[in-house]
């Protein structure tokens, strides 16, 4: 299992749009993507779960994969964050 800390820079954090394309990088991968924020722990490859997580502009939070793809998946989910998830 690997882990790292991202701060979400989205000005309207995770709403529907920047969800989906988080949700559609995450099914790419083997791997179990979930992500902790506030000690709930969310299913990244589910637009409800990120969704239900409430997650604002600014907030950080954690992201663990694991699985057979898990450094791969980590990177990818890291670098999409970093770029602002589309917007």
């Amino acid at each position: 299992m690997v882990s790292q800390k991202a701060v979400i820079k989205n000005p309207t954090g995770l709403h529907l749009r920047p969800a989906g394309i988080l949700c559609r990088e995450a099914m790419v991968f083997h791997s179990q993507i979930t992500f902790t924020f506030h000690g709930n722990k969310s299913n990244a490859k589910s637009v409800l779960s990120v969704l239900g997580a409430c997650i604002k502009c600014g907030d950080e939070i954690e992201i663990f994969c694991e699985g057979p793809d898990e450094n791969e998946a980590l990177a990818t989910m890291i670098k999409v964050i970093e770029d602002g998830l589309g917007e």
